[in-house]
């Protein structure tokens, strides 16, 4: 498994990490499998959230770890929080809660980063620099990122704050390539060429940011790989997977990979042998050729 800096930190995370939402549906025996699979694949890196399983997922994994091989220390620990239900909530009160019970449910005294959760349209930035100051002084928060933000948005708190963002988590996928987009459809009138983003692919690029993709085989109709609905990028990618000896799955995570920003891609799977399927896209390469190939059958117009 392929090492990456998470931006302008020291953290060597695995290009691949294990996202742990749907870990409340398993039992401690399950748990404990995923967490030795991903382990032996070189995953080093989970990410959480405090909604997920509405914090159930937090104690299955803490449970399923202390029965596990792994030690805290070999393992970086992200989550996330700032989504209440019905609006967000970024006060200094609510975010430093909802830490509190996250290190409670995964059973440590630290975090290596915390994302805030989607962007708060309420949000006073002077009580994030308040409650990211105080996470890292006492030892709770290591680094600091965010989730679904725009360039603006974190222009608006880095005013404020003393921690840099390391990372930003953006909806990515071959069937969801809006960040791609815009920036190749610029200076034409094609309806592509609006830009959702705010230029956020270039912005983190040029910032440093690490960019992680999340729900990274999901298409407009769910999951996209092996869907009879999605039969054309299922052959191009099972296509140019066999000349790189994997599956259509890894295919699908190596396109992301292959992008120059050295994203890190959240994997949803708890399925143990789908880890394994999907870590071996960190070994492959795909030509400039192979990549464009992928994107056009995907659906998208390259002018």
């Amino acid at each position: 498994m392929n090492k990456i800096l998470l931006g302008k930190s020291d953290l060597s995370v695995s290009e691949i990490a294990l996202g742990c939402m749907r870990m409340n549906a398993l039992d401690n025996e399950a748990a404990v499998n995923v967490l030795e699979s991903a382990n032996e694949s070189g995953i080093n890196f989970y990410d959480h959230a405090d909604i997920y399983g509405k914090g159930e997922s937090e104690k299955t994994f803490a449970k399923a770890l202390k029965n596990s091989s792994l030690k805290r220390e070999d393992i970086l620990l992200q989550s996330k929080a700032g989504i209440r239900q019905g609006f967000y909530d970024f006060s200094k009160d609510h975010l430093l809660t909802s830490v509190e019970g996250i290190l409670k449910r995964l059973e440590t005294d630290y975090l290596d980063v915390l994302l805030l959760h989607r962007p708060d349209a309420l949000v006073e930035p002077e009580q994030v620099a308040e409650v990211f100051t105080k996470l890292h002084q006492a030892g709770k928060v290591k680094h600091f990122g965010v989730s679904n933000h725009s360039p603006y948005q974190i222009e608006l708190l880095e005013q404020y704050i003393d921690q840099d963002i390391i990372a930003n988590q953006l909806q990515f996928s071959v069937m969801h390539t809006g960040m791609i987009d815009a920036g190749i459809h610029v200076n034409t009138k094609d309806p592509l060429s609006i830009d959702h983003d705010r230029a956020i692919l270039d912005y983190c690029r040029l910032n440093n940011i690490t960019i992680q993709p999340w729900s990274p085989v999901q298409g407009e109709n769910g999951v996209f790989l092996n869907n009879p609905e999605y039969k054309e990028i299922n052959e191009v990618l099972t296509k140019i997977g066999e000349t790189h000896n994997v599956n259509n799955e890894a295919a699908s995570i190596a396109w992301l990979l292959r992008h120059p920003a050295k994203m890190q891609v959240i994997l949803g799977t708890m399925n143990p042998e789908r880890i394994k399927t999907y870590a071996a896209a960190s070994d492959v390469k795909l030509s400039r050729e192979e990549w464009y190939e992928i994107y056009r059958v995907a659906g998208n117009k390259v002018p």
